[in-house]
């Protein structure tokens, strides 16, 4: 019996990773909101961009350097696309909750495959948390393989720069690296009590149960589908906004039969033009009808700016699908909703039910009305108490002498 490997594929910085491979010929960096320099790509930093250097200063060092804002948006609906892949492709058992890293069930020759097709760097070890330090030390597009007997050996030469990998904080790194702990060799001299009280009880437990074996053996089996999407191609490149929107009215029905009652967070719109794919994602709020959804992915095209150039290939995608939650009642799931029935029977007129009418009325009444919880009869909207306006001096005036005359005339005010 083999042993199962996994393979741990990392891609972090993410969003710096999907600029690179969007732009392959040229120095990028990933701005932050207020146009300052997040991420820098190795060619762009070798000619003197730095992180937190504003966009101008940049654009001054490296004259070709191409930068961009990579919303979360984008950051995930591009990641989940890259995980549909890897499962179609590679393996059925794929994790990836960090958007950068990706945890497959694949042999070594499948790892030096997929790190030679993405030029990133793959660990393969017997756990995810093994292979994911194993990662942490491979170079781009190689393989670094721990062996199942060699884990101890391996961990050892583990330096202090890696150690958050297994959970421990970029404060606990810089305190630790200040004392001269050099790697978990250093840390594992160290007695229980002492790193309790260094790294906090749970930091120190959980370290503590990986040091054990208390590892992870394999990823959990990838849920494929959660990516859907559709296409078409032209015979002349789009051009005008009239066309644009025809072919989205194409699109969007059918894609939105595919969705079966399920909601997407992101969709994404893909252009092709004769300068490449360009792409924008907006994140969805429900509920939205085909209309809405029209309406979004129209000024996510618009946001692509590919109209102008022409467009040979439209392409419209839903991505984070999930199934709503739906509470059927204020007691759900007790059979034939008997506590409400005997509420009903106590207080007839306690329970009503909504029902809406149009979400986005500007005026309650045409957005819902109340209707009876037994019978569905309307009701008439209950009223909120209006609260009388205080007195004007001058009334308090007023009232004030009427109650004096009252007083000496002996008359009730």
């Amino acid at each position: 019996m083999t042993t199962p490997h996994v393979a741990c594929l990392r891609l972090a910085p993410w969003p710096l990773n999907l600029l690179t491979r969007q732009h392959p010929d040229v120095p990028v960096a990933v701005l932050t909101e207020g146009r300052r320099v997040f991420h820098a790509s190795p060619d762009a930093e070798a000619l003197g961009v730095q992180p937190g250097m504003r966009e101008t200063a940049a654009l001054s060092r490296c004259p070709e350097l191409h930068t961009e804002v990579v919303t979360a948006p984008v950051a995930q609906a591009a990641w989940n696309d890259l995980l549909e892949q890897l499962y179609a492709r590679y393996s059925d058992r794929i994790e990836g909750r960090e958007v950068g890293v990706a945890y497959l069930s694949i042999g070594p020759a499948a790892a030096r495959e997929l790190a030679a097709a993405l030029h990133a760097p793959v660990g393969v070890a017997s756990s995810l948390e093994v292979a994911q330090l194993a990662a942490l030390r491979a170079k781009l597009g190689e393989v670094r393989e721990v062996p199942v007997g060699g884990e101890k050996v391996f961990l050892s030469f583990t330096p202090i720069q890696d150690l958050q990998a297994l959970g421990l904080s970029a404060a606990h790194v810089e305190r630790l690296r200040f004392l001269g702990v050099r790697g978990l060799a250093d840390l594992l001299k160290w007695s229980a009590s002492q790193r309790e009280a260094f790294l906090g009880v749970d930091t120190a437990k959980r370290l503590a149960r990986f040091l054990k074996g208390e590892r992870t053996a394999k990823p959990h089996r990838y849920v494929s589908g959660r990516v859907i999407e559709s296409s078409l191609s032209f015979d002349a490149p789009l051009m005008e906004p009239g066309q644009a929107e025809a072919a989205l009215r194409d699109l969007l029905p059918t894609l939105a039969l595919h969705l079966r009652g399920r909601t997407a967070a992101y969709l994404t719109v893909k252009a092709e033009t004769v300068g490449g794919q360009l792409s924008q994602t907006r994140k969805l709020k429900w509920p939205l009808d085909t209309g809405g959804l029209e309406r979004v992915a129209y000024l996510a095209l618009e946001d692509t700016h590919a109209l102008p150039l022409g467009i040979d290939a439209l392409t419209v995608q839903f991505s984070g699908l999930q199934q709503p939650a739906r509470m059927v009642g204020l007691w759900a799931g007790l059979a034939d909703l008997e506590v409400t029935r005997t509420v009903l029977d106590r207080f007839p007129e306690a329970l009503v039910r909504v029902r809406w009418l149009d979400p986005f009325a500007y005026c309650a009444d045409a957005m819902y009305e109340w209707v009876d919880w037994t019978t569905g009869l309307v009701r008439a909207t209950p009223m909120t108490p209006v609260k009388p306006p205080p007195p004007t001096p001058v009334q308090r005036r007023e009232k004030a002498a009427q109650r004096m005359v009252a007083f000496f005339e002996g008359v009730e005010p």
